[in-house]
């Protein structure tokens, strides 16, 4: 799994000019899922997430987590993040699992992220051309592949 984990002071999601999601202070999760994607990636990856410290405290240094400040969570899913782009300049989707499989990973994951968080979930619409408003709070933006771990 790769994800893009945006700090954000809104986010919201709009499928054909309608608002389905929005947020306020949290944190905005672009998720890519693969077909070799499991049960153990998903716990590992939500546990990271939802203890990542990177919400200002007191004295304006990263040393929060979602889980410290009750923020809000909008997941949506983006198989381009499995892109590949060695070759040529047309990226290659080879590695994106199909709906099928990526489906049931991304409700798990969701549903790990609720447990792990114990906040509420907005969400994308898996595979739904959407359009993604957001305010990047700091700017900070990190990205995570569970393969790699670093």
């Amino acid at each position: 799994m790769r994800v893009i984990i945006q700090r954000v002071s809104k986010a919201a999601v709009s499928i054909d000019n309608v608002e389905t999601a929005k947020i306020g202070k949290g944190l905005l999760l672009f998720i890519g899922i693969e077909e070799a994607d499991n049960d153990e990636d998903i716990k590992w990856l939500s546990n990271k997430i939802v203890h990542l410290r990177i919400f200002n405290d007191e004295s304006g240094i990263m040393n929060l987590s979602l889980k410290d400040t009750k923020g809000d969570i909008l997941v949506v899913s983006q198989f381009t993040l499995q892109a590949k782009t060695r070759k040529g300049n047309r990226p290659s989707y080879i590695k994106a699992a199909h709906p099928d499989v990526a489906i049931p990973v991304y409700e798990r994951f969701i549903n790990q992220l609720k447990i792990d968080s114990g906040l509420n979930i907005q969400t994308g619409e898996f595979g739904a051309m959407m359009e993604i408003s957001l305010i990047n709070d700091g700017p900070v933006t990190i990205f995570i592949d569970t393969k790699k771990r670093e």
